[in-house]
């Protein structure tokens, strides 16, 4: 479970370390902020692309060599990404940075529930993800003061060595295993059918662009809105890594008594707390509280990989892995949507209003889920 969770700690902190470090990287490739958004946006597009092709093409692949060989490909793609030359082949790193992302989570998560009742599979999962959500009180704001101390790309260096850490930590601790009984690319491919699984993805892909609309130009709300010294980025961030771990592990305690009703419940709390974002923007304290707030909400990420692997059936690989796809596709759309909003002269707290109508999407979008799990339910008691 610890070596899986280093392998989080090393994804969650380039993932949100890169937007931290955005106005460092883009005035050093002499790009806007806006442009540079889109290096974030290419990372994301990686996790898309790569997690479902690599959860069917290695489906019959041992889980521990598949997780090895995945953070040795993310250790290579970062460290590349380190000695980048321009903003086009920072485009291309970042991409292939993010192709193992979603596979590397939707495999822990699979070896993770397996280890525990079914009743603790959440708290499980939980505890794996916490790898990624204490990279953004520790792993972020080190990379950030690290960044400003001596030079942005030292940020992604020290990732490749974490990634590189976490494939000798699986080689040496996690057990030897056999793919699963009748694994196979079409069998994995038969999530796909299955209504619950898209529905689901949309909530994520929708409900988490409003955290990643503020997250990535909060740094440079701070230096052009808040107005307070470079110094204090890696605080805030901190902060923010602090409410997303609490967030974790609540929603994995509560998922596993109530999972629809808490996940309803955090993304309901995502909403609220990116409307107030602008409010909240202008001073350091208040600013200060409502990232605390904001990454309580992502919170229920957690619940989503958990209500996938139910909804998958025997597709289990395919469905975890695309959890990180729908996260990731999040990840795209918010700081574009933010990035829209901004350079159309809305002001960069206008990310928060763009934000909570990206989670109210999420929530509608879970709420429609739900009834359509019902209605389902109920016509096949009618014919029972």
């Amino acid at each position: 479970m610890l070596a899986l969770a280093m392998g989080g700690f090393a994804i969650g902190t380039t993932e949100f370390a890169t937007m931290s470090l955005l106005p460092y990287f883009a005035s050093s490739l002499g790009i806007d902020a806006p442009t540079a958004g889109h290096v974030i946006s290419a990372y994301a597009l990686g996790v898309v692309v790569g997690a479902p092709i690599i959860a069917v093409l290695a489906a019959k692949v041992p889980r521990r060599t598949l997780l090895i060989g995945l953070m040795a490909m993310f250790a290579v793609a970062n460290g590349l990404s380190a000695l980048a030359p321009d903003y086009h082949w920072m485009l291309l790193f970042r991409f292939l940075s993010g192709v193992p992302h979603g596979a590397y989570f939707g495999v822990s998560a699979l070896v993770a529930a397996g280890l525990v009742p079914p009743n603790r599979r959440t708290q499980a999962v939980s505890r794996v993800m916490a790898g990624l959500t204490t990279a953004t009180i520790i792993g972020v704001p080190f990379a950030n003061a690290l960044g400003q101390a001596i030079g942005w790309r030292w940020g992604f260096g020290v990732v490749a060595v974490l990634a590189l850490l976490t494939a000798a930590m699986v080689w040496r601790f996690a057990p030897q295993d056999r793919a699963a009984a009748g694994a196979s690319p079409l069998r994995e491919l038969g999530a796909l059918r299955r209504k619950q699984v898209w529905l689901t993805l949309a909530t994520g892909a929708i409900g988490f662009g409003g955290l990643f609309a503020v997250y990535t130009y909060v740094a440079s709300t701070m230096l052009e809105v808040t107005h307070v010294s470079p110094a204090l980025l890696p605080l805030v961030l901190g902060i923010f890594g602090l409410g997303l771990t609490l967030g974790n592990l609540f929603a994995g305690w509560a998922a596993d008594r109530a999972m629809l009703p808490t996940a309803a419940g955090m993304i309901l709390w995502s909403a609220v707390s990116l409307a107030l974002y602008p409010a909240m923007a202008g001073n350091i304290g208040t600013l200060s509280l409502s990232v605390l707030m904001i990454g309580f909400g992502g919170g229920f990420g957690v619940i989503l990989q958990i209500r996938l692997m139910d909804v998958a059936g025997d597709a289990q690989t395919l469905a975890a892995a695309l959890h990180h796809s729908a996260f990731n596709f999040a990840n795209a759309l918010g700081p574009w949507l933010g990035g829209l909003a901004i350079a159309a002269g809305y002001g960069w707290t206008s990310t928060g209003w763009v934000g909570s109508l990206l989670a109210l999407g999420g929530l509608m979008l879970l709420g429609v889920s739900v009834a359509v799990e019902r209605r389902s339910d109920a016509r096949l008691c009618v014919a029972g």
